[in-house]
């Protein structure tokens, strides 16, 4: 397993880069196959529709700071909890993970790019075309989509303004297109983690994040046809008279449920086992020990896909379903603690005394961690029947969806950006400004999101505008966690912007790290290690160890350094 990888990537040199595509910064606004250039283009996007998706979230809890609806429409304000959750799944974090693909996952296993250049730079042009889509539903009559980012049958099939154009079409019409990416995408990814590592390099010599994300990958390929077809089901239900899901014709809703759900449950860990990995591979750097259990954590990456596909109906336990069903689910779901917790260890187990760095990737990883273990706990509470039928529909649920999404999945997303900023721009980013983005956001959403369980458990319910006074202090400490996550972007993007254009230069590698991408200069040049494609003859995780990670290593730590003496 550890001996040789299939296939030499110099084979697909000659395919890349696109001739005539532009070399200096308007190359992030072309249509450009350099994998590297891709995923700064999705990050980026991704990161503007956080903004959006933000601000939608502070107009919600503008609202909810006082018990009446006193500032928008409950009409409006179904519009913008719709568009809130699927701007910030669809738009923020599969993109953004999409992102961090593109970077890590050829520069990790010594591959020039992806195994398809151009479809990769296909699948990244439909997003921002669907992402457009979207937004302009607030423009259509009627406004946008109002029956949440599950668009449940029959009320996401209302169309009382009789128009073909409205903003469930438009909906439906994003989140089909958003499937097609996604499949060309896990296409290509799964392909270059299985056909395009370096020589040397078997499966347990490859990095976690890579283990994760073709985890991840299978998922889409397996679940996304099934959500990509329920949609286009479902736009024929709304504007062609079809009736796969309309009781009236002899349809069934609960069809639809089984559709998302079987997608839309698993979806969770594509988004998740990415920032797992991305928690593994930052770990050992600033504790400065080998990750511990490297390939128990491995193996229990594919655990969880396996798991993830036998658990969608513990989100319909209220719907109807028959109880022997909720009994095969409820345990089911509950086996995936089994995996997760592996992780939990091993990453516990890395820290154990190690020489451990604070410094801004650490701090949002061990957040994120943190937050994670109580988003768990909370998670296995859910997988309980009863449990589950008695908060199902009361913002405990938005609680616990938040601290896996937001205080879990984020924090990890920008533990990532902090992390690997340098190597992929070539600039440091400023320490102090990380640690303060760190204090707020984790001060923020704490304060945003545990107050939701509280609510929740005293039965507060969950997609309303307005609600008992009894519920007020719960959400008055949810609004202000939501303005000081507001407040808190503000020291990351100047981080962001200052440092790229005027940031201290990067060496190489300026944590200290092991690992491909690390014996590269900074930023890499096009094809990566060009016509130098190292031997890997250990695992990827030696901190202490004293190994080297490649045949004749010190000749690549020269061609780095030598390369970053190199004006651009």
């Amino acid at each position: 397993m550890t001996s040789t990888s299939p296939f030499d990537p110099r084979v697909l040199k000659a395919s890349h880069p696109v001739p005539g595509a532009p070399d200096n910064w308007r190359r992030f606004f072309s249509f450009n196959t350099d994998a590297k250039v891709i995923g700064i283009q999705y990050i980026a996007v991704a990161l503007l529709f956080l903004l959006v998706g933000g601000v939608l979230a502070m107009i919600m809890r503008g609202e909810l700071i006082t018990p009446p609806a006193d500032l928008v429409d409950p009409t409006v304000y179904n519009g913008l909890y719709t568009m809130h959750g699927t701007v910030m799944l669809f738009l923020f974090l599969f993109p953004i993970l999409n992102g961090f693909n593109n970077l890590l996952i050829p520069v990790m296993i010594g591959a020039p790019d992806m195994a398809f250049p151009r479809l990769n730079a296909l699948a990244f042009w439909m997003f921002p075309v669907f992402g457009v889509i979207l937004m302009a539903s607030f423009l259509v009559p009627g406004g946008p989509s109002s029956s949440g980012w599950w668009a449940y049958p029959p009320l996401s099939l209302q169309n009382p303004l009789g128009l073909l154009l409205n903003g469930q079409f438009l909906w439906i019409l994003a989140v089909a297109l958003s499937g097609i990416s996604s499949i060309l995408g896990a296409v290509n990814f799964v392909t270059t983690i299985i056909r395009m590592r370096a020589p040397g390099m078997g499966w347990f010599r490859m990095p976690i994040f890579c283990w994760t994300a073709a985890a991840a990958q299978i998922i889409q390929l397996i679940g996304l046809p099934v959500l990509t077809g329920g949609a286009v089901m479902l736009l024929f239900d709304l504007s062609f008279g079809t009736s796969f899901y309309r009781p009236e014709g002899g349809g069934d809703p609960m069809l639809y449920q089984h559709f998302f759900w079987f997608y839309s449950h698993p979806a969770v860990y594509v988004m998740a086992l990415p920032v797992f990995g991305i928690f593994s591979e930052i770990l050992p750097v600033y504790a400065r020990k080998p990750l511990f259990g490297y390939s128990v954590v491995a193996v229990a990456s594919f655990a969880i896909t396996g798991l993830s596909l036998i658990v969608w109906v513990h989100h319909m336990f209220y719907s109807g379903t028959p109880q022997w069903m909720r009994n095969v689910f409820m345990v089911t779901t509950m086996l995936i603690a089994v995996p997760t917790g592996i992780k939990v260890f091993a990453w516990i187990g890395t820290l154990w005394r190690g020489r451990i760095r604070l410094s801004t990737p650490m701090l949002f990883c061990l957040g994120g961690i943190v937050n994670f273990i109580f988003a768990g706990i909370t998670g296995v509470m859910l997988a309980t029947v009863p449990v589950d039928i008695h908060v199902g529909n009361t913002y405990f649920v938005v609680g616990h969806f938040h601290y896996v999404i937001f205080s879990t999945l984020t924090f990890g997303v920008f533990a990532a950006i902090y992390h690997w900023f340098p190597k992929f721009t070539g600039r440091m980013m400023v320490e102090s400004l990380g640690k303060l983005h760190f204090v707020l956001t984790f001060v923020g959403s704490t304060l945003n999101f545990l107050p939701m369980h509280w609510a929740g458990l005293m039965g507060m319910p969950r997609r309303v505008a307005s609600y008992d006074p009894e519920f007020a202090l719960a959400n008055v400490l949810a609004s202000l966690g939501a303005f000081l996550l507001g407040v808190a972007t503000i020291p990351f993007l100047l981080n962001v912007v200052s440092s790229w254009a005027r940031g201290a230069k990067a060496p190489p590698n300026p944590w200290q790290a092991i690992g491909l991408e690390w014996l590269l200069p900074s930023p890499p040049p096009v094809e990566n290690f060009e016509d130098h494609v190292p031997t890997v003859i250990s695992g990827p995780y030696g901190y202490g160890l004293n190994r080297p990670l490649v045949e004749d290593q010190q000749r690549y730590v020269d061609w780095a350094e030598a390369a970053g003496r190199i004006e651009p």
